[in-house]
């Protein structure tokens, strides 16, 4: 049975595939899968500890809440509060589009 947290972030994780170009949201489609569970977890253990490293080339601190959103895949008690992370950037990210907005014209 899934749970009324899962079923909201697989909603939001839906409407942010489609904004994303056909490509990458063909990768997070296939790794939402249940099938890539086994890719999925070590992928967002490796995204979280090399959003710890965050002061080395390359590596920062967009990893890590990529790796927690992948394991909120698979660890209900995380799947709440990266529902609500997402809908905060969200928000952030529409308020940032208005504001460019007005500014152009």
């Amino acid at each position: 049975m899934v749970g009324k947290d899962e079923e909201r972030l697989n909603r939001q994780l839906d409407r942010i595939e489609q904004e994303l170009p056909d490509g990458l949201g063909g990768c997070i489609r296939w790794l939402r899968e249940p099938s890539s569970r086994w890719v999925r977890i070590p992928a967002g253990l490796f995204l979280i500890v090399g959003g710890i490293f965050s002061i080395l080339p390359v590596l920062g601190l967009w990893m890590l809440p990529l790796g927690l959103l992948l394991l909120a895949q698979d660890l209900p008690f995380l799947r709440r509060p990266m529902r609500r992370g997402l809908l905060w950037a969200e928000r952030r990210w529409v308020r940032w589009k208005r504001s460019r907005r007005r500014q152009a014209s």
